[in-house]
């Protein structure tokens, strides 16, 4: 994995013209089916002030949908990583607020994914979008409250992540799983995979991030790297290679249990995305010379799709962005 001089975690939008920055987290109960996103966004137009949002979605495979709300205000802070308003996301900790919800919670990880394949890319303008994990996995403590329902999180599984850059992607798909049956916190998938937009075309695919098999670190994707994909907002079908690795596998879930959410660029523009963060995901990891291993987290996965079509059928919340 390439090395960074600056922090994983260290803000940049402080330092951006313009641009978008986001650190989030997810939190599945340990069984699955039930689980929380929580985002902190920072968005920033060219000759405008920053502005940040908290965004927030419990997901729970018991009830008739997500539960999502989010609030946006002026003045964010680079203090920890990020402070937006009240909330505060930095070292081992997020806490905050936003309308009826509310969330303290503390976490320890592993150690940072980066995502893309050399060090440099995340100094130069391509690509827009700079993907790295924190703690590709994670274990959280807390409370969330929602409406007045309590929930507790004791050794709950999920990750911590953040991401930063002048522009989306012109289409881009997140995959993380963790709490893999029969398996530890050695093990998970962390990725990102998306189309650019160059010079008035869209590229193919192309992955970026790794999975770790019992604490082997296998980076997955990058330019050159087979990338196969077949997307719907409510199921997805690929095969990610790297060097002398191939995972391939489903994600999936019934289409109510995705939040679908506006996201602005910078430019102006708007993408639709949806989420599931209590997605069922299957993988097989093979290897030369090594037998293959197959991963299930029933219930555990998070799946993302960016998107610019509107008639996808996710119903999408009634909040704008940037």
């Amino acid at each position: 994995m390439p090395r960074m001089r600056a922090s994983t975690s260290e803000a940049r939008f402080a330092s951006m013209a313009a641009g978008y920055e986001s650190f989030y987290l997810r939190a599945c109960r340990p069984e699955g089916g039930l689980g929380v996103w929580v985002r902190y966004t920072v968005h920033r137009r060219k000759g405008h002030p920053p502005v940040g949002s908290l965004w927030f979605t419990l997901f729970d495979a018991e009830a008739a949908g997500p539960v999502a709300t989010k609030v946006t205000l002026p003045g964010p802070v680079a203090e920890d990583w990020v402070r937006i308003g009240d909330a505060r996301f930095g070292p081992g900790r997020a806490v905050g607020s936003a309308n009826d919800v509310s969330w303290d919670l503390r976490f320890t990880g592993a150690d940072p994914l980066h995502h893309l394949p050399q060090g440099w890319m995340y100094k130069s303008p391509l690509p827009r979008t700079k993907p790295v994990s924190p703690h590709p996995v994670a274990r959280f403590d807390g409370t969330v409250t929602v409406g007045g329902r309590e929930i507790a999180l004791t050794g709950w599984p999920g990750m911590v992540g953040h991401n930063w850059g002048s522009q989306h992607a012109e289409r881009w798909i997140w995959l993380h799983g963790m709490a893999f049956d029969g398996a530890g916190d050695d093990t998970w998938l962390d990725v990102t995979i998306g189309r650019l937009r160059l010079a008035g075309r869209t590229s193919p695919w192309i992955a970026a991030g790794a999975v770790s098999v019992a604490g082997e670190r296998l980076a997955l994707g990058g330019p050159g790297r087979p990338t196969r994909v077949t997307e719907s907002p409510d199921r997805l079908e690929f095969a990610l290679a790297g060097r002398d690795v191939v995972v391939a596998g489903v994600a999936s879930a019934p289409r109510e249990r995705f939040v679908g959410w506006v996201y602005a660029d910078p430019d102006g523009s708007e993408h639709h995305t949806v989420n599931c963060s209590i997605a069922d995901l299957l993988v097989r990891v093979a290897r030369p010379n090594t037998d293959p291993v197959e991963l299930r987290a029933p219930g555990r996965a998070a799946y993302e799709l960016g998107m610019r079509e509107r008639d996808h059928g996710i119903p999408i919340q009634p909040f704008t962005d940037g």
